[in-house]
């Protein structure tokens, strides 16, 4: 159960991270850059796709089997509030923060 929270978020997390970070590497970069930041892009979306098959999103190509490390569709709800409210938390200390900075 713990190992299914763990892979869920992981693969969905790098997913998303290794996407942005190739839009702005491809985007930015120059030359090899721009390259690096397609291979990047391409890199999370294949993550993507082995994410949305682990949660049960491609119901065509079949779901993966209940004792399956990649069978993390029960566990995404509860992971994604708290990766949200991780987020949120974290948005707020640091407006607190920079608030605190800016008056000093």
């Amino acid at each position: 159960m713990l190992i299914n929270y763990f892979m869920g978020m992981l693969t969905l997390v790098f997913a998303i991270a290794s996407v942005i970070a190739g839009i702005f590497t491809a985007y930015f970069g120059s030359g090899k850059s721009r390259a690096v930041g397609a291979i990047l892009i391409v890199i999370g979306l294949v993550v993507l796709f082995v994410f949305m098959y682990g949660a049960g999103f491609l119901s065509f190509m079949g779901t993966p089997t209940s004792g399956s490390i990649l069978s993390f569709g029960g566990t995404i709800v509860s992971g994604i509030a708290a990766v949200i409210g991780a987020v949120i938390g974290a948005l707020i200390a640091l407006g607190i923060f920079l608030l605190a900075i800016m008056k000093a």
